[in-house]
């Protein structure tokens, strides 16, 4: 089978020209014609006759049918690439991929999983210790380890202390009313003593959020301080015992199952406890909080407490009054978001407990 090659065909010349050589023929096999890349075609959007007269010293042809230059080329396929030069007589080999860009794919996933590992951070409501969370950090040296078990514990004993001095004083009395005198002094102490996670978190031994661990602790020391304490009116209120109550039993549980995650060895019964009776205790100590402030504002507007009234040196004035108004407000938005969020926490950890437990 012979073909005539089309080199030339995208500048094609009458054989009138004589100074041109002749248009040669190539003689290739039919397996040869199968594996073509492509053909030569005419530059996109220009006609032959315009590339014929691009070339210098070349006559224009007389007007006249155009003599046949060999066997008409068939229109390109679609989508196939339209070249300038002579058709490729071998198929193209694999294209060879730059190390570059074959390390691109692998490092894209590698930092995808990066990023979504320090995605989202941890907080007080969940472990706050490297457990229950969806980030992944390294956990503390063997020095912070050791200072961490040692904080938890002596917390865990002081909220044991305030919880024993709550039934012996009930006990004594044989009445709820005004037990907070019983526990003050150990409430005021170890509850202030949680203002130190704030600078665990800050220091980076405990991987939890700063600002929302700041949130739960001072807010928990300013009604022990600033409202309770402050206000010795509504020391005998019931409201006072039910937040007392709420806290003690919550954070017995919260610093003994910090102690038992950090030393590797979690029973059941604590984490389900964990993430279990805050369903009743979380609410239980925002209604005592919430009231005893409510019971506070009398008191406050009627002594000015901590107000600083226009005029002064520094021409600043301060409503103690109006600031508990906004502190009781600030818990509409704050207080659904951490529970809905622990009742997550919770769903979470007991799934992949029971999980863990099948696979066992």
């Amino acid at each position: 089978m012979e073909i005539t090659s089309q080199c030339f065909s995208s500048k094609l010349y009458y054989k009138s020209d004589e100074n041109l050589p002749d248009i040669p023929k190539i003689t290739l096999p039919s397996a040869a014609i199968k594996h073509t890349a492509h053909l030569c075609f005419p530059a996109e959007g220009r006609s032959e006759p315009a590339l014929k007269s691009e070339r210098p010293g070349t006559p224009r042809s007389p007007a006249g049918p155009r003599p046949s230059a060999g066997p008409r080329r068939s229109r390109p396929e679609p989508g196939r690439p339209r070249g300038r030069g002579c058709a490729e007589l071998s198929p193209p080999g694999p294209r060879e991929v730059p190390p570059r860009a074959r390390r691109a794919p692998e490092q894209a996933g590698r930092a995808g999983r990066e990023m979504a590992a320090a995605g989202s951070g941890g907080s007080r409501a969940d472990n706050g210790y490297g457990g229950q969370q969806a980030r992944r950090r390294k956990g503390p040296g063997a020095l912070a380890t050791g200072y961490l078990v040692i904080y938890n514990v002596v917390m865990t004993a002081g909220w044991l202390v305030i919880a024993v001095g709550l039934v012996r004083a009930y006990l004594a009395k044989g009445s709820y009313h005004s037990l907070y005198y019983s526990i003050e002094k150990p409430l005021k102490f170890f509850q202030t003593g949680a203002l130190l996670e704030i600078l665990h978190c800050a220091l980076g031994i405990v991987p939890s959020s700063v600002v929302l661990t700041a949130f739960q602790v001072m807010s928990r020391v300013f009604l022990t301080w600033a409202v309770t304490h402050s206000v010795k009116e509504v020391q005998t209120e019931d409201s006072v015992l039910l937040f007392v109550v709420a806290w003690t039993i919550t954070e017995i549980i919260r610093y003994s199952f910090y102690t038992f995650s950090l030393l590797n060895h979690l029973p059941y019964l604590i984490k389900w406890a964990r993430y279990t009776l805050f369903i009743v205790l979380y609410p239980m100590g925002v209604s005592g909080e919430l009231l005893t402030i409510y019971a506070a504002l009398p008191f406050v507007r009627q002594s000015g407490l901590y107000s600083i009234s226009l005029p002064n040196k520094y021409n600043f004035s301060f409503d103690y009054y109006t600031f508990l108004i906004l502190v009781m407000i600030s818990y509409i938005p704050i207080f659904p978001q951490l529970y809905f969020h622990m009742l997550h926490q919770r769903r979470k950890v007991l799934s992949h407990t029971e999980e863990h437990k099948k696979s066992e």
